[in-house]
């Protein structure tokens, strides 16, 4: 797959295209759907496929502070895209000057001019130009003018039923999108995320020194510093999958603890997994933890004692949750 970063990339001899616009974070099911419908139909014209998405969050330009939780880097974003059989991905760095574009201007400059698309598929809620004036009729209009063909995909969705945070919150018909499955993140129901997202919510950082208590206590952990955006799970304890991004290799089983270790009156939120049958401390090393269930809630211990007791309890989960020995 080609990566573009921004319009100055294009080859001088680019031809037509089939192209799919969003921001995808979080690379969902739906997304997923979307973008495998751009594939197939780029395949059946014997044109390559497209994703044109943004760089950074547009909530971040237009409204300075509040930028949603990330549910995916941009890398790992580009990767999950990659799987998909996109033959380019084109991150198109998001500016108050993009962002006044009129619709009809961000259709002429970018989708005709510059990538000279044939299709355009995109979800059926699409907007798009300055204050979204744009939707899926407008882009069809337009299309005509211009020699391209628009369609817009049903959102894909599931039934939720009760029984876990994100199914009270959202019992019945719910659709996958990125604030739904930051929704379930943020209520520490991984499981329901993982059913959105078609795979384990990642979270990555850069592994640095903690305090030292785990090792004390005889549970060393990797402390991991994310990003500030970071769509960081509830406060509780994980079981997940340690992932070594600088030296890829097998996933490595992990309890993972979220919150301010109460015990120890903490007060930052901190992510410190415990790495099963590993003396390793990456300390520098990209990580990244794959949420595959939550074990309990954050609570504060009477007693150290108290306390590794209550760990010993979450390494055996985390074997019984990830099946290993």
């Amino acid at each position: 797959m080609q990566r573009w970063r921004g319009l100055e990339d294009l080859p001088g001899n680019w031809g037509r295209c089939v192209v799919t616009i969003g921001v995808f974070d979080g690379v969902h099911r739906g997304h997923q759907e979307l973008i495998r419908r751009t594939v197939e139909v780029a395949r059946e014209r014997g044109l390559p496929s497209v994703v044109l998405t943004f760089d950074p969050h547009p909530s971040e330009v237009l409204r300075p502070g509040s930028h949603p939780a990330q549910l995916t880097t941009l890398r790992r974003k580009a990767e999950l895209i990659e799987e998909l059989g996109v033959d380019v991905l084109c991150v198109l760095p998001f500016t108050l000057e993009l962002s006044r574009l009129t619709a009809h201007e961000f259709v002429h400059e970018i989708l005709v001019d510059r990538l000279h698309a044939a299709v355009v598929l995109v979800g059926e809620n699409f907007t798009f130009g300055a204050k979204a004036a744009g939707d899926i009729e407008l882009l069809r209009q337009l299309g005509r003018r211009f020699g391209y063909v628009a369609y817009g995909a049903e959102l894909q969705g599931a039934s939720v039923r009760g029984g876990s945070a994100a199914g009270e919150l959202l019992q019945g018909e719910i659709t996958y999108s990125s604030t739904y499955v930051r929704s379930c993140i943020d209520a520490g129901d991984v499981a329901a995320a993982a059913a959105a997202l078609g795979r384990w919510h990642r979270v990555e950082g850069i592994v640095v020194r903690g305090d030292g208590r785990g090792r004390e206590l005889g549970y060393p952990t990797a402390n991991l510093s994310t990003h500030a955006y970071a769509a960081v799970p509830a406060d509780g304890v994980y079981s997940c999958w340690f992932h070594c991004v600088s030296q890829p290799g097998q996933p490595l089983a992990a309890a993972v603890s979220v919150g301010t270790n109460p015990t120890f009156s903490g007060r930052e939120r901190s992510v410190e997994a415990f790495v099963l049958g590993v003396t390793e401390d990456f300390y520098g090393q990209h990580v990244a933890l794959d949420f595959v269930s939550r074990l309990r809630d954050m609570v504060r211990f009477d007693s150290l004692p108290e306390l590794v007791r209550q760990i010993d309890v979450d390494v055996e989960q985390t074997r019984e949750a990830l099946g290993v020995d």
